[in-house]
C-alpha cells in the first residue's frame, strides 16, 4: 500500500515523526520543523517483507523565467527573468536564477545579436570605435505584418546578409548599429539555451543584503557563454568550446 506524506523540514533537523501503518491506502501527515518552511510530497510504498520504500520528489529546477525591470540606462531597461520565491542559503547573496529561455541569435561581421523570449528583448555584443566590448539592449518593436527587410539594400560582399525581421528593423533604424555591426555572417536560428542571472549588491554593516547590478550568462548555440554585465554595460565570453 502507499502513504503519502507532508514534509516540513526545519534547520535543527530535529524530526517529529507520528507515523502509523495504515490499512487501505489511509493518508497520513508527518510533520518536521525546519527553519525555512519547504513542503515537499513523498510517497511511501509497503513492500512484501513488511518493510517500506521510499519515492522521493525530483529536486526543484527553475525551467522557465518570468520578466522583471531592472534599473537600465540610456541604453534601455533590462528585465531580469526572476525565481518563483525566495531560496534561503547559508550565504546571505540571493540564490543565482538559472533555467532554460528560448533565444534567437545571428552572426555579424563585428559582433552577435540575442533576442530573448521571456523578455522580448535583443542584446547586442559589439565593439565600439574605442575597442570597447559594448552591450546593447533594446525592445524588440516587430510584429506580423511589418516589412521583414529593405530590399534595396545589397550586401557588399558574397557570404554577408542583411538581418530580417526584428534584427533586421533595429539594424536598419538603429543610429550607427549597421556600421557599428557590419553585415550578418550567417542566418538567424532559435533554440533553447541556459539562462543564469547572478545578483550584484553589497552586504551593510547590519550584515543585510543591498541590491546592486548583476550580471547575466546566456549560452549560444555553439556552447560559447557570454557573459552581460548591468554595472559596466559591456560583454565577455567566459567560456568557449574547444
Amino acid at each position: 500500500m502507499k502513504h503519502r506524506f507532508i514534509l516540513i523540514l526545519s534547520i535543527t533537523l530535529a524530526l517529529l515523526l507520528t507515523a502509523c501503518d495504515s490499512i487501505g491506502g489511509q493518508e497520513i501527515l508527518v510533520e518536521m520543523e525546519v527553519t525555512t518552511v519547504v513542503t515537499e510530497l513523498v510517497v511511501v510504498t509497503a513492500t512484501p517483507d513488511g518493510g517500506t520504500s521510499v519515492a522521493q520528489p525530483a529536486p526543484l529546477t527553475v525551467n522557465t523565467v518570468s520578466p522583471e525591470d531592472m534599473e537600465g540606462t540610456e541604453d534601455a531597461t533590462t528585465a531580469t527573468p526572476e525565481p518563483a520565491g525566495p531560496t534561503p542559503t547559508p550565504d546571505i547573496y540571493p540564490t543565482p536564477i538559472v533555467g532554460e529561455i528560448l533565444v534567437a541569435e545571428q552572426d555579424f561581421q563585428n559582433g552577435k545579436m540575442f533576442w530573448l523570449q521571456p523578455i522580448n528583448q535583443i542584446w547586442i555584443a559589439t565593439t565600439n570605435s574605442e575597442g570597447e566590448q559594448v552591450w546593447i539592449n533594446r525592445a524588440d518593436e516587430f510584429e506580423e505584418g511589418m516589412i521583414e527587410l529593405d530590399s534595396d539594400l545589397t550586401p557588399p560582399a558574397q557570404g554577408l546578409f542583411q538581418p530580417i525581421r526584428g534584427f533586421g528593423m533595429l539594424w536598419r533604424n538603429e543610429d550607427n548599429l549597421q556600421s557599428m555591426l557590419g553585415w550578418a555572417t550567417g542566418d538567424e536560428f532559435g533554440h533553447t539555451t541556459n539562462y543564469e542571472y547572478h545578483w550584484g549588491g553589497t552586504v551593510n554593516e547590519d550584515n543585510e543584503y543591498e541590491a546592486g547590478p548583476g550580471y547575466h550568462l546566456v549560452t549560444a548555440l555553439n556552447r560559447t557563454v557570454y557573459r552581460f554585465d548591468e554595472a559596466t554595460r559591456t560583454w565577455e565570453i567566459v567560456r568557449q568550446e574547444e
